[in-house]
């Protein structure tokens, strides 16, 4: 094998809080620290660059509206600044993080920069188990696929669903999600439950999400109702979005301000993770869910739904226990085993830190990535 040199590579993702947003930035930030030099072209700075690193860029997409066209044209302004990226900086290869409209975008950047660098592919689910199955858009999911050098699916079972439904002319490879395990671990939360107005006896029940109709959220509510029948215990629910304030509504009207709290965005999982006793996921669509592994890295065992790519992180009777979508009574049951039962608890911690740092640790996934981006940059 010849000597490899460090790449430039283009990332394109949106800089949210979402899961694709945090693997897209941790992935920058390691293989930044492995000596690459990484090319960020999004709408905004990725939310975890608090820090200047010297080998990370940042090219604003910046997207003015025009009277001509009803909606702002991303998509077209993003392959613009793709081109012009490419050309000034001299890219080795793009990694998209979707497929639309991302890799549609680099699609049409490197036409426009005469180019022929490789694009990589990474299908977060959104893309294929909604667009994907309309079919306007169909067609478009599988063109974004099959314009890339290789696509990766964050889960096995997004893999399967993406060959089923799209049909792409290659191969999807399944390339995990991962977190930073410097980050995501046991830590002391000091005194967050006071502060949240937690007394000490009570159990902490938590829910991480952007809050959309998908996370089922009222599934989370009237399950918890069941709970606090037999359990001293809060919830919280973490996040913002389009649900949230019929979600607020909802607790006032099951009566249950008293023991739910929204928090809104936090930085401080980690900490809100270690003063919690359980994570509570009931979503009916997930890929991967990215934060149920990292309540696993900080040794909350979960209850999660049986969809999507969820039991390939969370082994049921193992790590967490999963149920059926819409059974909130067993989902109950489950969540008061494990706040009843302290070796239960202490077992399912135990187990999930052993899954936190074996297929999903942080190390090995990047260095799968990076054999892919010198594979695509014709490096080996």
């Amino acid at each position: 094998m010849k000597s490899l040199k460090k790449l430039k590579v283009g990332i394109i993702c949106y800089p949210s809080l979402g899961g694709s947003g945090v693997v897209a930035t941790e992935l920058g930030i390691m293989m930044a620290d492995k000596g690459h030099e990484m090319h960020y072209i999004t709408s905004g700075k990725p939310f975890r660059f608090h820090n200047a690193y010297p080998n990370i860029h940042f090219h604003e997409v910046k997207i003015d509206g025009y009277a001509v066209f009803k909606y702002p044209p991303y998509d077209i302004a993003l392959a613009n600044r793709i081109a012009q990226v490419i050309e000034s900086e001299q890219l080795d290869l793009l990694h998209v993080h979707y497929a639309v409209p991302h890799a549609i975008s680099a699609a049409l950047g490197k036409d426009m920069a005469n180019s022929t660098i490789g694009v990589i592919t990474t299908l977060h689910g959104t893309d294929v188990t909604i667009l994907g199955r309309d079919p306007g858009l169909r067609n478009t999911v599988r063109y974004g696929i099959n314009k890339s050098a290789i696509t990766t699916a964050v889960s096995e079972s997004l893999r399967l669903e993406t060959m089923k439904l799209i049909d792409p002319e290659t191969e999807i490879k399944t390339v995990y999600n991962f977190i930073d395990e410097k980050r995501y671990r046991p830590v002391d939360p000091g005194s967050l439950k006071t502060e949240m107005g937690i007394k000490p006896h009570e159990k902490v029940i938590i829910h991480i999400s952007n809050l959309r109709k998908v996370k089922r959220i009222p599934d989370i509510i009237m399950s918890f109702k069941e709970i606090i029948k037999s359990v001293d215990a809060k919830m919280l629910i973490v996040g913002e979005g389009p649900e949230k304030l019929k979600m607020e509504a909802l607790v006032k009207k099951e009566g249950l301000q008293n023991n739910v709290i929204f928090t809104g965005k936090r930085d401080d999982l980690p900490e809100l993770l270690a003063m919690s006793d359980v994570m509570f996921h009931l979503s009916e669509k997930e890929a991967f869910g990215l934060v149920l592994l990292e309540a696993l890295a900080c040794g909350l065992p979960s209850v999660a739904t049986n969809v999507g790519g969820i039991p390939e992180v969370i082994e049921d009777g193992v790590n967490g226990f999963l149920v059926s979508l819409g059974d909130v009574k067993t989902a109950a049951e489950k969540v008061i085993m494990l706040l009843t039962d302290d070796k239960l608890h202490k077992t399912f911690k135990e187990n999930g830190f052993m899954t936190a740092s074996g297929k999903f640790q942080s190390a090995g996934i990047v260095e799968q990535y990076e054999k892919l981006y010198y594979e695509v940059a014709d490096e080996i």
